[in-house]
């Protein structure tokens, strides 16, 4: 099952669980996934982390296109699908306009037009002021989980040497 990492994941993992500097296995573990073609993100995300002037933007300038995937054919109707979405739902329209402008839209977008799942710390919320990555991959049917989820659905280990 291939997976598309939200740009939390990479963050929180950076900044609590798996730390660079003592947690290596972690990110060994998402590049040789991605090698395997099981993990993935995308190019907006990558560009969120890029701007990070710190070691997680140094990794994530280090990964490329093959790690954070472009854009395609096939994301152009898939957008028009969450953003038709988005619009028939009652969020408030500073809400629809932030969610449209960041990668999260696109995001859910590319893992409705690939049938990847979304990997995100993100909570559905039912608030009307925020768009929350589950609400309308739940709502389009794209599987979404944590990071959590993810490793020990494909059963990781970091075991020291």
């Amino acid at each position: 099952m291939p997976y598309l990492l939200d740009s939390n994941v990479f963050i929180q993992a950076k900044n609590l669980h798996y730390g660079l500097d003592f947690c290596p296995g972690f990110w060994d573990w998402l590049i040789q996934r991605n090698v395997a073609r099981e993990v993935y993100s995308i190019e907006k995300v990558g560009d969120e982390l890029a701007a990070g002037g710190d070691e997680l933007s140094d990794w994530a300038k280090q990964r490329g296109p093959g790690f954070f995937l472009k854009p395609d054919a096939a994301l152009l109707p898939a957008l028009g699908t969450v953003s038709a979405w988005v619009m028939g739902q009652r969020y408030a329209p500073a809400a629809v306009n932030t969610f449209l402008q960041v990668a999260d839209y696109y995001l859910v977008s590319y893992a409705l037009a690939h049938g990847y799942t979304v990997v995100t710390h993100e909570k559905a919320a039912p608030s009307a002021k925020i768009i929350k990555i589950p609400n309308p991959c739940i709502a389009l049917g794209v599987k979404v989980m944590t990071p959590f989820e993810m490793l020990r659905h494909e059963r990781a280990k970091f075991v020291l040497g």
